[in-house]
């Protein structure tokens, strides 16, 4: 049997841990859990979309996304409407209140990275072996 410490996704889930505990301190002086931080994230850079659309940027499915978004809606975030369109879909889009939560957010990144001590370099590197990995699922899911 392989030892733990050679599970790739042992490493992935505490190092995902890790990070998201890095992260919770930050996003609990703008009043956001990580998951609801990802979707403003989305739409700060973005602006409104479907929810579809935010699933692929996330990775996440409808299922998923609709609680977190009701949940951002009812916290005054995010407005959910209906196409004209198309009736079955939602499009999502930032409230000036959810807008204006950007700027307050903006240096969470950059403090996480600090608190990491990782090198841009290390930063890069890792990045770029993280992108392979999702650009393989993508094509597998195709």
């Amino acid at each position: 049997m392989m030892p733990l410490s050679e599970h790739l996704c042992f490493k992935t889930y505490a190092v995902s841990r890790y990070i998201m505990g890095l992260y919770k301190p930050y996003l609990e002086e703008v009043s956001l859990t990580y998951p609801q931080y990802l979707v403003m994230t989305v739409l700060w850079e973005y602006g409104g979309m479907n929810i579809g659309k935010i699933g692929e940027h996330l990775h996440l499915d409808n299922g998923t996304l609709t609680p977190l978004l009701k949940r951002m809606e009812k916290n005054g975030l995010i407005i959910r409407t209906r196409s004209l369109e198309d009736e079955r879909v939602v499009l999502i889009n930032l409230t000036e209140q959810g807008a204006k939560l950007e700027e307050k957010a903006k240096y969470i990144p950059e403090a996480v990275q600090n608190c990491m001590h990782l090198s841009n370099e290390v930063k890069t590197q890792l990045m770029a072996s993280l992108d392979e990995i999702l650009s393989i699922q993508t094509v597998s899911e195709q």
